[in-house]
C-alpha cells in the first residue's frame, strides 16, 4: 500500500490546477518533488516544503509515483517518451499518472512503452476546474490496469472525491472527451440563459437561484455563471486548453464516424474568442460572445 512513509511523489505541471493538487498532497504528508518549465510557478509549493528537481529525467530517478498535468499532447509526449522523459529514465515499479487531458492513442502508447520497463502507467484526466483542485473535489477518470488503479487509491483520494475506473489504457481520456463534449454545449446554454435574463430586465443572480437547482442545473451554471455575472473571467480552465480538448474530441468523433454539431459550434465560438485575444481567459468568457 502506498503511504506517506514509502512514497515520494513527483509532480510535473504547477499551473492553475496542478499547484493546488500538489499542495493537497503536501498537506496530506507526502514528500513532493516538483518540476515546471517556469520555476516561478512552483515557488509557493517550494515555500510549503516541496523539493525542486531540474528535469523529468531527474524526477524519474527520485520519485516512485509521478503525476503530470501539463498543457498539450506534445508536452505529454516529451515528458513521458522524450530522451529525457519519465519512461526512458524511469525505474521498475514506478507509478506514472498522466492527469493532463490528452489523446487516447498517446495514453495507450505511454502505457505500452512503460509496461516494457516494468513501469505502471495510467491515464487519469480530471474535471472540476480550479475550485475542484483547491478543495480536493476533483472527478478522476482512470484508464489502465485495474490493480494499478486500486494501488493508487491513497493518492487519488487526496485529490478527488469521484474516482472511477473506466477500463483499459486510454479509457480515462475517452471519458474526459465525453466530459468536454457535455461541457461544450452546456456552456453555450449557460451563457445564453444569463444574457437572456439580463436583456429581459431580470436580476440574473435571482434567476440563478431559481434555475440552478432544477432540471437546468449543471456544474457550469452553479460555478461559472456567477463569475460571468460579476465580470470575472480569470481562468479556472483556459480557453486555449478547452479548444485543445475540443479539437481532440472532434478528431476522435470523426474517426468513429460520429457527428458532433454541438461540439463543433462551441469550437467555432471559442475559436473566434481566441482570435480576439481571449485564449488565456477562463472558459466562462464565452459570455463575451453575446456582449
Amino acid at each position: 500500500m502506498l503511504t506517506t512513509e514509502n512514497t515520494i511523489i513527483g509532480f510535473i505541471g504547477t499551473g492553475v490546477m496542478g499547484k493546488s493538487m500538489a499542495g493537497n498532497l503536501l498537506k496530506a504528508g507526502f514528500p513532493v518533488l516538483v518540476y515546471s518549465r517556469t520555476k516561478e510557478k512552483a515557488l509557493n509549493l517550494l515555500e510549503k516544503g516541496a523539493e525542486w528537481v531540474d528535469s523529468p529525467k531527474e524526477m524519474a530517478t527520485k520519485a516512485n509515483v509521478i503525476i503530470t498535468i501539463v498543457g498539450y499532447p506534445f508536452d505529454v509526449e516529451e515528458v513521458y517518451l522524450g530522451e529525457n522523459g519519465l519512461v526512458p529514465n524511469g525505474k521498475e515499479n514506478t507509478y506514472i499518472i498522466d492527469m493532463t487531458t490528452s489523446t487516447p492513442s498517446l495514453a495507450v502508447r505511454i502505457y505500452e512503452e512503460a509496461k516494457k520497463k516494468g513501469i505502471h502507467a495510467v491515464d487519469a484526466p480530471v474535471s472540476g476546474g480550479d475550485v475542484g483542485a483547491k478543495e480536493a473535489r476533483l472527478s478522476i477518470m482512470v484508464g489502465g490496469d485495474v490493480e494499478v488503479f486500486q494501488a493508487l487509491q491513497p493518492i487519488f483520494q487526496v485529490l478527488g472525491t469521484n474516482i472511477i475506473y473506466q477500463g483499459k489504457a486510454g479509457s480515462g481520456q475517452h471519458t474526459k472527451m465525453c466530459n468536454q463534449i457535455a461541457i461544450a454545449s452546456n456552456m453555450i446554454g449557460v451563457c445564453e440563459a444569463i444574457v437572456y435574463a439580463e436583456k429581459a430586465g431580470l436580476n440574473p443572480e435571482t434567476v440563478l437561484q431559481s434555475i440552478s437547482s432544477g432540471a437546468a442545473g449543471s456544474w457550469s451554471l452553479s460555478n461559472l455563471a456567477p463569475r460571468m455575472i460579476k465580470g470575472d473571467f480569470e481562468p479556472g480552465f483556459y480557453i486555449k486548453h478547452m479548444i485543445k480538448d475540443m479539437n481532440i474530441a472532434l478528431e476522435e468523433a470523426e474517426s468513429m464516424g460520429m457527428e458532433a454539431p454541438g461540439l463543433a459550434l462551441s469550437r467555432k465560438l471559442y475559436g473566434e474568442l481566441a482570435s480576439q485575444g481571449e485564449e488565456n481567459s477562463g472558459t466562462q468568457a464565452l459570455y463575451k460572445h453575446w456582449k
